[in-house]
């Protein structure tokens, strides 16, 4: 039976390092073999039923250390996270640290966790930004009389100031697993966006007055604010019970066409999300 070793990392990052005997491994090595067996065709011989000497030369080993790896590991870490209690945030990194023939392997999973996040001072950080708008807000004599706002501009502004404060004064710290993954999606993207136009990378960067590194900085820096303000929004929703009716969907529902509302129905859990988020930023506003 395989064991293993949890370590805590910093910012919501979690170490795993397993070991697995090779006794072990030498079952799982049956198993996908096995499995390769069923599935392989020879001439002159029905699916499956080819025989055990004939598979051995038709199928490689390097083809069932495949089959092995794909099969254990994944059921090795989903076990792990059910009984350690874990919620991974995207897939986890997975490194093979030892795993030669005859021998015992070790391997390392490293996943992103759940941020946590202390709401301890919500309200006192809007009230301090409601207090000191307030202020800007009065007129005095020698302050240049400006055009009055509407409400809905008036809030607009506020929010951005109190989501502003949020991502300064309430701890949420982002696994660098999280934002490397979605940095990567993010550069990947930008490469198929600067074909299209016919451009070359240096020449989009050189464009940017930017380097590499730098383009990269900042695009990690847009990632682990997104992330965050994501996080911390969610956690005021959880914590004040923030939640979305069916008849709050309805309200969206109800105009679109039997076929536009199908569609919109069968995606209910997105429209719920964004629906939940826009309560969370009113309650916010009205805090």
């Amino acid at each position: 039976m395989y064991s293993y070793k949890k370590n805590l990392l910093p910012k919501n990052t979690v170490e795993l390092i397993i070991d697995i005997p090779k006794q072990e491994i030498k079952s799982a090595y049956q198993k996908a073999f096995l499995s390769l067996q069923k599935e392989l065709t020879l001439p002159g011989f029905r699916k499956g039923s080819v025989p055990k000497e004939l598979v051995e030369k038709n199928i490689k080993k390097e083809k069932v250390y495949e089959k092995l790896i794909a099969d254990l590991i994944p059921r090795i870490y989903e076990e792990i996270i059910k009984k350690e209690n874990l919620t991974p945030l995207s897939l986890p990194k997975i490194e093979l640290l030892k795993a030669k023939e005859e021998e015992d392997w070790q391997i390392k999973i490293i996943l992103a966790q759940k941020p946590t996040v202390n709401l301890k001072n919500l309200k006192q950080i809007v009230q301090k930004v409601k207090a000191e708008q307030k202020k800007e807000d009065i007129w005095v004599p020698g302050k240049t009389q400006k055009e009055k706002e509407n409400q809905e501009v008036k809030n607009q502004k506020l929010l951005n100031l109190i989501l502003n404060a949020l991502l300064k004064e309430i701890s949420c710290e982002i696994s660098d697993l999280l934002i490397e993954e979605e940095l990567n999606h993010r550069l990947a993207s930008l490469l198929d966006d600067i074909k299209k136009i016919g451009l070359t990378v240096d020449a989009y960067i050189k464009s940017k007055n930017l380097t590499v590194e730098q383009l990269k900085e900042q695009y990690r820096k847009e990632i682990e604010e997104t992330y965050k303000l994501e996080f911390i929004l969610l956690a005021i929703a959880d914590k004040e019970n923030i939640t979305v009716e069916k008849q709050d969907l309805e309200k969206i529902f109800v105009n679109l066409s039997p076929e536009e509302r199908k569609k919109a129905e069968e995606n209910s859990y997105f429209y719920a999300s964004i629906l939940r988020k826009q309560k969370t930023l009113d309650f916010l506003i009205n805090l």
